[in-house]
C-alpha cells in the first residue's frame, strides 16, 4: 500500500471508545478514549480544552488531531472529554459551565478514569482554559506531569504554581510567539515561579495554534514518549479514514479548524 498524505481530518487507525465521566458531584461528562490499536499505550494524554463559552470542546482542532493520530503514529492513549456543560458531536456534558469552580471535580473525574483504567504514564494537556484547570486541580498523585498550551494564568494563582513548584512534577509550557494573552517573554517571568518549568517558545503561533497543529504535536511527543521519533511521519502506510470537517462549520477557530 502506498504512502497517505496525513492531513487535517485524517483518521489513523486506533481502538476508540465513546465514554462517561461521572463526577462526585453528580454530574456526567460525555468523551473519548482512544488507544492503540495493536499494542499497550506507552503515555496517556488527558486532554482540558479552552473555554467552553469561546467554542472549547473535546473536538478543540489540536485534540481532535492528537485523538486521530497518536495511537497509532506515537503509541499514546488519548482520553478527551467535554467539561460540564459543554458540547460537540460526541453530546453535551451535564451541568453547567462554573468558572473554573466546579470544573474541579470534572479534572478529578478524568484522573480517576484513566487510573482505573489502568493507563499508564498520565500527563495533562491543557490547553487555554484547561492549563488554568491543570494548573489549579491536576496535582495529583495519578498524574505525571502537565503540558500546557497558550497558558493565559488568568484563573490560577500563585498558590497554584508554588504547588507545583513544590511537588516537582515536570511541566512545560508551550508559549506562542504571538500570544494573545502571556507571550514569552512575560511567559518566563510568570512560570520561573515553577523553578522545573521548561518554558519553550513557540515561533509564528498564534493562541488557536493555527497552522501549527503539528509543532504541537511534535513537542507533546517529545515529553511524553521520548523514545518515539519527532518530527511525526506526515504519511501513513496503512488503512486512514477522513473525518467530517463540517461538523464544526457554525463553531470558532478554537473548537475547530481545518488547517
Amino acid at each position: 500500500m502506498s504512502n497517505n498524505q496525513i492531513r487535517a481530518n485524517s483518521i489513523l487507525p486506533a481502538h476508540r471508545e465513546d465514554i462517561e465521566l461521572h463526577t462526585a458531584d453528580g454530574v456526567t461528562l460525555v468523551g473519548e478514549l482512544a488507544r492503540p490499536l495493536d499494542r499497550e499505550p506507552v503515555a496517556t494524554l488527558v486532554c482540558l480544552h479552552p473555554l467552553p463559552t469561546h467554542g472549547g470542546m473535546m473536538d478543540s482542532h489540536v485534540y481532535r488531531k492528537a485523538a486521530w493520530r497518536l495511537p497509532a503514529l506515537a503509541g499514546l492513549a488519548v482520553l478527551r472529554f467535554n467539561t460540564r456543560g459543554t458540547s460537540s458531536v460526541r453530546g453535551t456534558s451535564g451541568g453547567s459551565f462554573a468558572k473554573a469552580v466546579d470544573e474541579r471535580f470534572d479534572v478529578a473525574a478524568a484522573i480517576e478514569y484513566a487510573e482505573f483504567a489502568d493507563l499508564p504514564d498520565i500527563w495533562l494537556v491543557g490547553w487555554s482554559f484547561g492549563t488554568d484547570l491543570t494548573l489549579m486541580y491536576g496535582l495529583d498523585p495519578a498524574v505525571t506531569g502537565a503540558i500546557l498550551l497558550s497558558p493565559p494564568l488568568r484563573f490560577s494563582r500563585p498558590e497554584h504554581l508554588a504547588a507545583w513548584a513544590s511537588d516537582g512534577k515536570p511541566v512545560t509550557a508551550l508559549i506562542p510567539e504571538f500570544d494573545d494573552y502571556l507571550r514569552p517573554d512575560e511567559a518566563a517571568a510568570r512560570f520561573a515561579a515553577i523553578p522545573q518549568a521548561e518554558v519553550v517558545p513557540m515561533p509564528g503561533a498564534k493562541h488557536l495554534w493555527v497552522g501549527d497543529a503539528e509543532k504541537v504535536l511534535d513537542e507533546i511527543v517529545r515529553r511524553v514518549a521520548p523514545g518515539v521519533p519527532t518530527p511525526l511521519p506526515t504519511t501513513w502506510d496503512g488503512p486512514m479514514e477522513t473525518g467530517d470537517a463540517t461538523a464544526y462549520a457554525d463553531r470558532t477557530v478554537a473548537a475547530f479548524d481545518k488547517i
